[in-house]
C-alpha cells in the first residue's frame, strides 16, 4: 500500500478537524459539510482504512513526534 506524507496528513487532519468546528458551532452550510466529507473521504483514502475515526488515528500515528514505539491505538481499531 501506498502510504502519504506525513506533511500530506497533517494537513488533511487540521482540515478535518477545522471544519468539524466550524460545523460544531452551528456552520450548516452544505459546503462546508460537503467539504468536510471529502476530507474524510481523503483520509481514509491516505491511510488505507474504512471509517473517519481509524482514518484519523493511523493518519495522527504517522505525524512527525508521534510515538511509533507505541502502536496500540492502531491495532485496537484494526
Amino acid at each position: 500500500m501506498l502510504l502519504a506524507h506525513p506533511a500530506v496528513l497533517d494537513d488533511l487532519v487540521r482540515r478535518y478537524t477545522a471544519l468539524e468546528r466550524e460545523l460544531m458551532a452551528g456552520h450548516t452550510d452544505p459546503s462546508v459539510q460537503q467539504k468536510l466529507a471529502d476530507v474524510a473521504y481523503t483520509l481514509c483514502v491516505s491511510t488505507g482504512t474504512r471509517d473517519i475515526d481509524a482514518a484519523l488515528v493511523a493518519a495522527r500515528h504517522r505525524l512527525p513526534g508521534a510515538r511509533t514505539e507505541d502502536d496500540s491505538a492502531l491495532n485496537a481499531v484494526t
